[in-house]
């Protein structure tokens, strides 16, 4: 009835209001139904309310709004059996290596695609698999959300341990990770090899004691086969690991990590590691992160022990919007001593960067990084250029 009308009313209009007046409805049903416009437009045209030129200047401007609001969009639905999500990311790298005999060079260094979905209100699953050098699957794992205080994660996920570990890649201030949370957290420099900070396993995790929409406590303890990613485990223990965070004010998390597990001698058939880490898998981490207006404070204290080697690294970084929301800089102090009973195994890692935000998808980031090792006295600083595109 309300379209009848409206025809009505425009077909007893002047040309020009006339005009107007199709616009009008035109914009109300395209809104409404955008698969009948097309067949109102030829109605008006046979009826001589329009003229063929004015109905493809409605359809274009209809298009035009149509691809501003496609553009506007910051995900984009894939229909399946259920709702499903699709997103991903690449991470695009130049290196320039000082050290003689290393090669300056390209990379893609990730390659993204990520999968999730909603079984159930309380029920939902992902899936994300890496496709640069040789695809490799990197999360695969279900959540029964219970309460806020009681969640559980199945699969392989990020172990809970470091917020330089868990934090995700798109979100790293510096396109490089602390030295000591790559070595202590599954990641490159783990006896255990890289693993993306990832094994298999169940966790339980949740938040309470809420004061003024804030919780105060934040948790999440699992345990883990301990042997890595897209692998059965290698023996009969499993690695326990945890972490938990306090939030005493807006801004502000202080929190501590732990993790202990073994490293059977079967892992040295895929790694080579050294007999006298071998055994006994301990780490412990304090951190505090603090972000008030355009700046962000945030550092880590671990220790580590495998085997027969304890370890030991802390980091401290500050990052500042200098435009707000665009251009950001940042530096970090990043120390890690391999061996705290050796003498000269201290790497201190000295890093400023900046990051240019270019929209919500498009990152650039530069830095630079001056290396300093007790055991050497080698030029071998590291810049890079990283682009990151997001979908």
């Amino acid at each position: 009835m309300l379209i009848g009308n409206s025809y009505s009313l425009i077909l007893k209009t002047k040309p020009m209001k006339t005009f107007l007046s199709a616009l009008i409805l035109f914009s109300l049903v395209f809104s409404a139904k955008s698969q009948t416009t097309n067949d109102i437009l030829n109605l008006l045209i046979q009826n001589n309310t329009l003229t063929q030129e004015q109905a493809d200047s409605l359809r274009a401007e209809a298009a035009i709004k149509q691809q501003e609001a496609d553009a506007k969009k910051k995900s984009f639905p894939v229909f399946s059996g259920k709702a499903m999500q699709l997103s991903g990311y690449g991470q695009f790298r130049y290196q320039y290596l000082q050290e003689e005999g290393k090669n300056d060079g390209f990379a893609v260094r990730r390659a993204y695609l990520d999968v999730k979905g909603a079984i159930t209100p309380y029920w939902n699953y992902r899936l994300q698999v890496d496709f640069a050098f040789s695809p490799k699957i990197i999360d695969a794992y279900t959540e029964l959300k219970i309460k806020d205080f009681l969640n559980f994660t199945v699969g392989q996920q990020l172990i809970p341990f470091s917020l330089n570990n868990i934090t995700s890649n798109t979100k790293l201030e510096l396109d490089d990770r602390v030295q000591a949370v790559a070595a202590f957290s599954s990641r490159a420099g783990d006896v255990l090899g890289d693993n993306n900070g990832r094994d298999i396993g169940i966790s339980v995790y949740g938040s309470f004691l809420a004061v003024n929409d804030i919780d105060l406590i934040e948790y999440r303890i699992g345990v883990f086969n301990g042997s890595g990613i897209n692998k059965l485990d290698l023996n009969e223990a499993k690695d326990i690991i945890g972490r938990i965070l306090f939030h005493p004010f807006k801004g502000m998390d202080v929190g501590g990590s732990f993790y202990t597990g073994w490293t059977p001698d079967s892992a040295t058939l895929d790694n080579k590691i050294d007999p006298e880490q071998l055994g006994t898998r301990q780490r412990l981490g304090a951190e505090l992160n603090y972000t008030y207006k355009f700046l962000n404070f945030k550092g880590e204290y671990l220790v580590a022990r495998d085997g027969e080697v304890s370890k030991n690294g802390y980091y401290a970084q500050l990052a500042a919007f200098v435009i707000p929301a665009k251009v950001q800089i940042v530096g970090r102090y990043d120390t890690y001593d391999k061996d705290t009973d050796k003498e000269n195994n201290l790497i201190t890692n000295i890093t400023f960067g900046a990051n240019y935000f270019i929209n919500s998808f498009v990152l650039l980031q530069a830095s630079y990084t001056i290396r300093q090792e007790e055991s050497s006295s080698i030029a071998n600083d590291i810049a890079s250029v990283q682009l990151q595109i997001s979908f």
